[in-house]
């Protein structure tokens, strides 16, 4: 059976998953907003980004250090990569565990354990796993495989400055209502993030042209037609531009708040003029990704089901089906169906903004920043 609005989803995830709950549609809105941002994270891992990732990593404002924000995805320059073998414990694999071998193998001096769990002892995996925090560099873990004998893994070391950023926007409707009370709220908010964290300022002359303006070193101000200088920063070996530069990228849903990424509504405008990228996860992709996961599922993704339904029982004890903590068998199918859907769960998403833009454009302009020598950039 086919879903034509994600509404009609998440009713019936209302009716067969959270009828147990005392508001089985507000639990089926929160676990929408999950499956959205595990679809845009195992996106950018089947593109080939993985050891860039950090997730919900602080983010700050470009030049008020002060003020930080969390967004879902943040995109590091990779500085150096340390494959590493761990004899597979019985107990919790740690950070601090992880550090401690590592630095038997490799000279690392300055970094401060994170305090997190890699791997538990029930199987739950932490993606891009914080192992230790250094001034200017952290060290994240991924787990590629796991045996019974050990556990194989790369530890990479990332720049704290990031090249690129996602946030992930949803809003549900209540009952009877015709769009969320919070819609425009939660727009702004990703607006403002947007348009603080880059280098890159956005202006709007009389015209109502676009320019964008970055300040170089000496204080002089560059200025030009904000695509052209996106294109030219992105294209550039330049330290000047690309240090403090970040790529900023939106991924919304619809459900009846933001209509359609060709309707456009004033939330949908506040967030497309914000972002560098804006993207539209749209119903039907929604509605596949959920009919393949839960509803009739396809054999390579049971695990993953099975994951997801013990995460949203009346008698959970821990989620296990989050961006952040994944049954480690869950982890290696989604992996393996993004990668094998890769163009079919490209075409999930619609390009809001820039106008004519494409996925394929977005995934070449952030291998670009990925493939910049990053460690002469920031005179490392």
């Amino acid at each position: 059976m086919t879903y034509h609005s994600v509404d009609q989803l998440q009713k019936v995830l209302a009716d067969q998953v959270f009828h147990y709950t005392k508001d089985a549609k507000k639990a089926a809105g929160r676990a929408l907003g999950t499956l959205v941002e595990i679809i845009t994270f195992y996106l950018l891992k089947s593109w080939g980004f993985e050891h860039s990732i950090a997730i919900e990593r602080p983010l700050a404002e470009y030049g008020n250090p002060e003020i930080t924000h969390n967004v879902e995805y943040t995109l590091h320059p990779i500085l150096r990569k340390y494959p590493f073998v761990l004899a597979s414990p019985k107990q919790s694999t740690t950070a601090s565990r992880v550090l401690s071998e590592l630095m038997k193998q490799y000279s690392l001096v300055g970094f401060q354990t994170s305090g997190m769990t890699l791997l538990t002892k029930e199987g739950i995996l932490r993606n891009s796993c914080l192992v230790a925090s250094g001034s200017q560099s952290s060290l994240l873990a991924t787990l590629d495989e796991k045996t019974q004998d050990e556990l194989r893994c790369v530890i990479t070391e990332q720049h704290n400055r990031p090249y690129a950023m996602f946030e992930c926007k949803r809003v549900g409707v209540e009952e009877g209502m015709r769009k969320g009370p919070q819609t425009i709220e939660k727009a702004k908010q990703g607006a403002y993030v947007a348009r603080t964290v880059s280098a890159v300022h956005k202006i709007r002359i009389a015209s109502g042209e676009l320019h964008g303006l970055i300040y170089r070193a000496d204080q002089t101000i560059y200025s030009k037609p904000y695509a052209e200088l996106i294109a030219e920063i992105i294209a550039s070996n330049d330290p000047e531009l690309l240090r403090d530069f970040i790529l900023t990228v939106g991924v919304v849903s619809n459900h009846g708040n933001w209509f359609t990424s060709s309707n456009h509504n004033k939330e949908l405008k506040v967030l497309a003029q914000s972002y560098d990228w804006l993207t539209f996860l749209t119903d039907d992709g929604l509605s596949e990704f959920i009919t393949e996961l839960l509803l009739n599922p396809v054999p390579l993704l049971e695990p993953a089901r099975t994951a997801f339904l013990a995460s949203y029982t009346a008698e959970k004890r821990k989620n296990r089906f989050t961006k952040v903590q994944m049954d480690y068998q869950a982890n290696r199918v989604l992996q393996a169906y993004f990668y094998d859907n890769s163009a079919r769960i490209a075409d999930w998403f619609n390009i809001v903004a820039p106008i004519n833009g494409s996925m394929g454009q977005l995934r070449a302009q952030m291998a670009q920043l990925r493939d910049k020598n990053w460690s002469a950039i920031h005179k490392l």
